[in-house]
């Protein structure tokens, strides 16, 4: 499996992004990674920091390592919104090849302090890191948008490897249609020069995300609308079989095509 380093600076050169998409079960994992190898493109395969207080985040490792030993399209194995640096060192210890450290709820000195901590113990093991300035909320919390300036100096003082901003999205499904501050982005990707990666893309129309990708997304997250199909797709069989048995690997069959070829379609969509 890859870093960050080895996809993404890339990508973000030749104008595209790299989708991360965010598992939490076999079920996921395999449909995000048969969606990558029939499109040929990398993958970024996310796992957000709740699933590592218990087994999941490890199996979902072995897993992973497994699929990307016998592929051979690029692999990322990233732990999403790291809260602390001991979840840094889990994930790290847990074979993930990147990891991001989510220190946007403090003040930006103290997510600097953070960061560059966590910069340190990610690059002597070998693992990319992202970071996240601005605060990008879960649900209807406040939109704090990225500036040019925060974005320079913490780059500068930091040494992270990519870099997520706040232009306008938010985790979760949205009410009303997103607008993407695209000025700023092109303002903040014209400033530095590492991959830039938006969270939130779950329901951003495509003409904005490539809009977005030509400032310098180069990694965009989809978490949201990926397990919600899950969902709602085992409870739409559930609905279509009433009391008749079937076995969990057939329930799931449909889901996970369908899921796969939503994925194909985002795939391509930041291309």
């Amino acid at each position: 499996m890859l870093t960050l380093n080895n996809i993404l600076p890339q990508a973000r050169k030749e104008k595209r992004a790299v989708g991360a998409f965010n598992v939490a079960n076999l079920e996921t994992l395999l449909s995000v990674f048969k969606a990558a190898e029939q499109e040929n493109s990398p993958v970024i395969i996310q796992v957000y920091q709740r699933l590592f207080n218990d087994e999941r985040a490890g199996l979902i490792a072995a897993m992973t390592s497994r699929l990307a030993a016998n592929s051979g399209i690029p692999v990322v194995l990233h732990l999403d919104h790291g809260a602390s640096l001991e979840q840094i060192r889990k994930a790290i210890d847990l074979g993930y090849t990147s990891v991001m450290i989510d220190g946007s709820k403090l003040s930006f000195t103290e997510n600097i302090a953070l960061t560059s901590e966590a910069v340190a113990i990610a690059h002597q093991a070998g693992v990319s890191i992202e970071a996240e300035i601005g605060h990008v909320p879960f649900g209807d919390g406040a939109i704090e948008l990225s500036t040019v300036a925060e974005a320079v100096e913490f780059v500068k003082h930091t040494g992270v490897d990519a870099l997520a901003i706040s232009i306008g999205t938010a985790h979760g499904f949205y009410k009303k249609e997103p607008v993407l501050d695209i000025q700023r982005a092109s303002e903040i990707g014209d400033a530095i020069s590492i991959p830039l990666v938006l969270h939130g893309g779950t329901g951003v129309p495509d003409e904005q995300l490539k809009k977005a990708i030509a400032c310098g997304v180069a990694k965009i997250n989809i978490a949201t609308e990926l397990q919600s199909m899950f969902l709602r797709g085992v409870a739409a069989e559930l609905g279509k079989n009433g009391e008749k048995f079937m076995p969990l690997d057939l329930y799931f069959k449909p889901v996970e095509e369908r899921i796969t070829e939503y994925v194909r379609s985002k795939i391509r969509a930041f291309a």
